[in-house]
């Protein structure tokens, strides 16, 4: 099998958390974004993510893939627009299942494949976050839909479901300086903000190749905010 993992949106934040503990476990990442890395692509671009990727698999097949690439879109129900929803679908949701389709041969003719989709505690349901929730919700169905098609390939698909994390994307959604973003902190159960490394710790378990047995779930890392009241 291959050690190459590609990871989305992995120039910042969360995702480059993500990449540096897939060095640290010896995996070749491969790390697509606009912003930089190894394929400097935009995403929502599926003619451009295509090519991109036929001409990194011609360097060897990738077994694993880290759906991680997204944006939020904060509004209120009766302001977010159209255009924002659309955005947001071909950001957080259609590059997955491009770049799932491009590495699929690959897994299967291995037998073997990982893949993560970075979903959001948000898709649980949050204020301001139609647009973001909505996408981040379709990818758990991609995911547990994935899982059962590709059981018997070998190739599990899981998700983690990210809380309020220490991140660029976070602040410019949560003003530090906003009562909202404070209640938000102040309602982790752990008492602390998250930080990207723990999000890229619970990505790696489901990386492993000893993760065989564990298909279709979703890991939320959220310092206990899914569970009971603080919901």
């Amino acid at each position: 099998m291959s050690d190459r993992v590609l990871i989305t949106g992995g120039a910042n934040g969360i995702g480059a958390a993500i990449a540096a503990r897939g060095r640290a476990d010896g995996f070749d990442v491969v790390v697509a974004d606009r912003a930089g890395g190894d394929v400097v692509v935009d995403l929502t671009d599926v003619d451009a993510t295509r090519a991109a990727l036929e001409t990194e698999l011609a360097r060897g097949p990738i077994t694993r893939l880290v759906n991680n690439v997204g944006a939020v879109f904060p509004a209120a129900v009766e302001e977010q627009r159209p255009e924002e929803m659309q955005a947001a679908w071909d950001l957080n949701v259609r590059p997955a299942l491009t770049c799932m389709q491009a590495l699929l041969p690959g897994m299967k003719a291995a037998g073997f494949g990982r893949v993560v989709n970075v979903s959001s505690r948000a898709a649980l349901g949050k204020e301001l976050r139609t647009a973001y929730s909505a996408t981040k919700a379709a990818l758990l169905g991609m995911t547990r839909t994935w899982a059962l098609e590709l059981a018997g390939h070998g190739i599990t698909v899981n998700a983690v479901g990210p809380g309020p994390i220490a991140t660029d994307l976070f602040e410019r959604a949560n003003p530090p300086d906003s009562p909202r973003t404070r209640a938000i902190v102040e309602a982790v159960p752990v008492g602390r903000i998250g930080r990207p490394e723990d999000v890229a710790h619970a990505v790696a378990y489901f990386l492993d190749s000893g993760s065989g047995f564990v298909t279709g779930q979703t890991l939320y890392v959220c310092g206990g905010l899914t569970v009971g009241l603080s919901e």
